[in-house]
């Protein structure tokens, strides 16, 4: 497909709910009739929907697609879900992994030049040019991280810089060198990356970097992450999601408020976690999704598992939903603890409040039929009880938090794994000691 133009991709932000909803029922239309009935999944699972769609309402007749759904079985290679044969298919990715075991993703050259377009938003919001150089620092193997980025970047004009392979310092003597004014990256990778900077006597504000565009994992919409990139780099963050088998679907801005759902190339069902219904603004909901430019690897009402809260800005230049805050964890993540609902992410924020804290992690497990969380930080200043404190006065809840040596926990370059979930590996018999 055409990438769009940057005054088209405006007219998309600005369009009125009714256009907007219109012009999305022809995209599905579209799809749906690309994809049945050469796509034997969704042959057969949308064997009972009457088509063509009349209204964006119908869409609710159609059964979610869980992630599950889409894993192939033990004796096939690639995802349940692919529409096409495989000679037609030109890129190949792999999920993270991190919930479970990877799965294949497939693109065909017209998907890859989707993915490239609906990236151009996320550039056009981070104000990026030609005129900048970027470093791509990721890893380049298999897990789909930012290769789209390094493309759509590639397509408009930029100099890109691959950084897989190097290492930390290498990384940063290739930014200074090259005038790299432009970090793409994770929230954890960008923290680690100024760590490793001032070990080596450097000064990360004092780096041609004036935007940071950070993906893969919740912090670049959450406040106190947010905060302390942009000190310590002396340069704004844009935050970005997506997901392998989704695509690009998010994109934040400058100020921080948190991302927006790029809805002329998907359709958003914000489900509500109390009722399952369609959720009021600013209600907890989980992030349903329906991929419209992706025929070769189509999802239709797929369940995140994302948990957000939605707004909906009618007079602002971008119409799109807003979701404040970002990903605000996930419906799996979620932790009960003496009754209190709380998220990894909440706890995150608190943690990255304190300066002095390097490194962190998070253990949930359950004891009593309860669940409990354990917090570890590498404090130099070596007071958890600080830290303990400020958790209560924050979450109302008292947590265990301890210290452990400086440089004893891991460091991420992808997404950074700080919370470890335990409570289906141990006997709930007795409270931890």
């Amino acid at each position: 497909m055409e990438t769009a133009l940057p005054d088209q991709r405006r007219r998309f932000e600005a369009m009125q709910p009714d256009a907007l909803a219109e012009y999305q029922l022809q995209r599905l239309n579209r799809l749906l009739q690309t994809i049945l009935p050469h796509n034997k999944f969704y042959a057969e699972k949308l064997a009972d929907v009457e088509l063509p769609l009349r209204s964006l309402d119908d869409l609710e007749q159609f059964p979610a697609t869980y992630k599950e759904e889409l894993l192939p079985s033990r004796d096939k290679v690639f995802a349940a879900n692919l529409t096409y044969p495989r000679e037609k298919y030109v890129r190949y990715h792999q999920t993270s992994g991190t919930r479970g075991r990877p799965m294949v993703v497939l693109d065909t050259e017209e998907d890859w030049q989707w993915w490239l377009h609906c990236w151009q938003f996320v550039l056009d919001a981070a104000e990026i040019t030609a005129d900048d150089t970027i470093m791509m620092a990721f890893s380049f193997g298999p897990f789909i991280g930012f290769w789209s980025a390094h493309d759509a970047a590639t397509q408009r004009g930029c100099l890109v810089l691959p950084g897989g392979g190097l290492s930390s310092l290498a990384r940063l003597e290739m930014i200074r060198h090259a005038q790299a004014t432009a970090l793409f990256c994770t929230p954890s990778y960008a923290l680690h990356l100024a760590e490793v900077a001032l070990q080596h006597g450097m000064d990360p504000r004092q780096s041609p970097v004036r935007r940071l565009v950070l993906a893969g994992e919740p912090g670049g919409s959450v406040p106190a992450i947010r905060d302390k990139i942009e000190a310590i780099w002396g340069a704004k963050v844009l935050d970005h999601s997506g997901a392998s088998e989704v695509g690009p679907w998010g994109y934040g801005d400058l100020e921080g408020t948190g991302l927006y759902v790029l809805e002329s190339e998907f359709i958003a069902e914000l489900l509500s976690v109390e009722t399952g219904t369609s959720a009021v603004e600013g209600e907890l909901a989980e992030l349903v999704i329906t991929s419209l430019g992706r025929s070769g690897f189509p999802v239709i009402r797929y369940r995140t598992g994302d948990l957000v809260r939605p707004y909906w800005n009618g007079a602002g230049p971008n119409r799109f939903v807003m979701l404040k805050g970002g990903v605000l964890g996930r419906s799996d993540d979620m932790m009960i603890i003496r009754g209190v609902n709380i998220f990894p992410s909440s706890v995150e924020q608190i943690l990255r409040s304190f300066p002095e804290i390097v490194e962190y992690r998070l253990t949930t497990f359950r004891a009593s039929e309860m669940d409990q969380l354990e917090v570890e930080i590498e404090d130099r200043l070596q007071q958890p009880q600080r830290v303990a404190e400020e958790l209560r006065l924050r979450l109302g809840l008292r947590i265990d938090v301890r210290c452990v040596p400086l440089n004893t926990l891991p460091r991420f370059e992808g997404k950074g794994k700080r919370f470890i979930d335990k409570r289906q590996d141990e006997a709930p018999t007795a409270v931890r000691r």
